[in-house]
């Protein structure tokens, strides 16, 4: 069950834009997701979001911690950071991830990373854009990009994001850090046990109707 109500973190990976990677139909096929949020306010303070789910649905871990930031670039930054440092720890390195964030920059960044993570000799298909503040983080994040057998992220709307409540409020959500953490395996899926019938990218979707016509 999604948190607060929401729509389940893979149904909203799969309705939501992947930037710099096509969304063929093996899009479907994540063992794990994970939603990240960071706030930042004027005197400093602020905030650190995330939610860890299967693809079915099923909570791993879920953090809500207060932050002291420079900006909103390093909370964002830290907020994923943290989110793939616990997936880590709770999943093989064979596992598929689907990220969401709601900052354009740091889910592009994160699909040209994970792009340079299959061609290393090629590196990423365009250059990185991270603020000189969060570089640190940004090595963290690239090093557990690597760790896993296939990553990417898609871009969401704060307002859908489920961590961003956790982000914006650690004092009214800090329960959440005393729920048990849990290291759940995805069972094996339909369209795993059935690969050749694969599910429609989202750009079919959209064909599909036109080609009847």
């Amino acid at each position: 069950m999604a948190a607060y109500g929401r729509p389940t973190l893979r149904d909203l990976f799969d309705e939501s834009p992947t930037p710099h990677i096509a969304h063929p139909p093996r899009t479907h096929h994540r063992d794990y997701y994970i939603a990240s949020d960071g706030s930042f306010r004027e005197s400093g303070t602020g905030g650190l979001g995330v939610v860890i789910e299967t693809r079915d649905g099923e909570t791993v871990a879920r953090r809500s911690l207060p932050d002291s930031v420079p900006d909103n670039n390093v909370a964002e930054y830290r907020a994923l950071h943290l989110g793939l440092d616990l997936l880590a720890a709770r999943a093989p390195p064979t596992a598929r991830v689907g990220v969401l964030i709601d900052h354009d920059d740091l889910a592009a960044n994160v699909n040209r990373a994970a792009i340079a993570a299959r061609q290393p000799a090629l590196g990423p298909p365009h250059p990185y854009r991270v603020p000189h503040t969060s570089r640190n983080h940004w090595r963290g994040i690239r090093a557990r990009i690597s760790g896993f057998n296939e990553l990417r992220a898609a871009r969401i709307d704060s307002a859908e994001n489920p961590a961003h409540c956790l982000a914006n409020a650690p004092d009214q959500y800090s329960f959440v850090n005393r729920e048990p953490d849990r290291c759940v395996l995805p069972p094996l899926g339909v369209e795993e046990r059935n690969p050749q019938y694969p599910p429609p990218s989202r750009a079919n979707r959209h064909s599909a109707g036109n080609a009847s016509d």
